[in-house]
């Protein structure tokens, strides 16, 4: 009896292991995606951009599954397997999250290290991910 319990919390352990280490792959590349259109020159996107990050931030993430396991059999009839839809869940739902938190690290840093490497011959993909990037990375491991 105790080793049918224990290998079935196991089991449960490396699903949810493997939920967790899928959410970070897919979510933080997202996250950086979505923060971008939230800063975006193109009002109408940054404004869905930004509406959408408030809606899915704002929402419990329980119904949030729910929506997802449910909507799609719903609307369209198609059902989705368990693990997809709470995958899609979070995802979503870091990736909001995760946006935030690249929004603010990437407007925290000073527009002088853009003039800098712009200074020193670099290309706006350079500047941003030598530069930007680097330093909202940094900034976050520090504590700053």
């Amino acid at each position: 009896m105790f080793a049918n319990v224990t290998l079935s919390l196991m089991g449960g352990f490396v699903t949810t292991v493997q939920l967790f280490c899928l959410t970070l792959v897919f979510a933080l590349p997202l996250g950086l995606l979505i923060s971008f259109g939230s800063m975006s020159r193109i009002t109408p996107l940054r404004a869905l951009i930004k509406i959408i990050v408030w809606i899915v931030r704002g929402t419990p993430l329980m119904l949030q599954i729910i929506i997802i396991y449910y909507g799609p059999a719903l609307v369209w009839g198609l059902k989705l397997p368990r693990f997809s839809a709470a995958l899609l869940s979070f995802v979503i739902n870091y990736a909001c999250y995760f946006s935030e938190i690249f929004r603010g690290g990437i407007e925290a840093v000073p527009k002088g290290q853009t003039e800098a490497g712009q200074v020193l011959g670099m290309t706006k993909t350079q500047i941003f991910f030598k530069v930007t990037l680097l330093q909202v990375t940094l900034k976050k491991k520090s504590g700053d």
